[in-house]
């Protein structure tokens, strides 16, 4: 079971200023990989997914919502996170400070609402250990763990996706790309990946 850990107090990260949107008349603010935020405002939260996965999560009660966007499972060296190089890179460690966040903000577990994305077999160079389906599976055997429903997901397959999530309303739009052929996500997920040494559409989901 993923337990979740208490981590240890430090300040959560600044909320970006963002852009302006037009298509979506939103302010919007990208999440990075290895990156997570979490918000009380009325914004558009935005990533770009190939093998990676991002759970966006709110309680619509607080107000407040928020997505990862993680890399690996978890650590490499012996099966475990490594968790004394602790990195929101690695699901384990993304997953408890997206959670650990929206509690710290007011967010009950008993009414998070989970809506995951990605881990699409975009990578040649990941086919042997099949990083997006481990990072699919994993998120989904984690909140099956913690007793926490997912209400929507669009896993797997080979395209990569652009995420596009509404925290307050729960609305999630899911661009599906190119089927690895989009050049800025092999690009982010190769210069990611250097940096570290089929599901069907369900919930509320929509795809433009």
């Amino acid at each position: 079971m993923y337990a979740i850990r208490k981590v240890r107090s430090e300040a959560p990260p600044a909320e970006p200023k963002g852009y302006f949107d037009p298509k979506f008349n939103a302010q919007a603010l990208k999440v990075l990989p290895g990156e997570y935020l979490v918000t009380g405002n009325d914004v558009m939260l935005v990533t770009v997914l190939g093998s990676c996965v991002s759970a966006c999560m709110r309680d619509p009660l607080a107000g407040v919502g928020g997505m990862n966007h993680f890399m690996l499972p978890e650590g490499e060296t012996d099966g475990r996170s490594s968790w004394g190089n602790e990195s929101a890179r690695y699901g384990g460690y993304a997953m408890e400070m997206l959670i650990n966040d929206l509690l710290k903000r007011g967010a009950s577990r008993a009414r998070l609402e989970t809506k995951v994305f990605g881990g699409g077999a975009v990578l040649a160079g990941f086919t042997v250990s099949n990083v997006g389906d481990r990072n699919g599976r994993f998120v989904l055997d984690y909140l099956k763990n913690e007793g926490l429903t997912v209400n929507g997901q669009d896993l797997f397959d080979t395209c990569p996706r652009r995420v596009h999530y509404f925290p307050l309303t729960g609305k999630v739009m899911v661009k599906r790309l190119p089927s690895a052929n989009d050049v800025d996500v092999l690009a982010s997920e190769k210069l990611y990946r250097s940096r570290l040494k089929d599901s069907p559409t369900t919930g509320s989901v929509e795809l433009f």
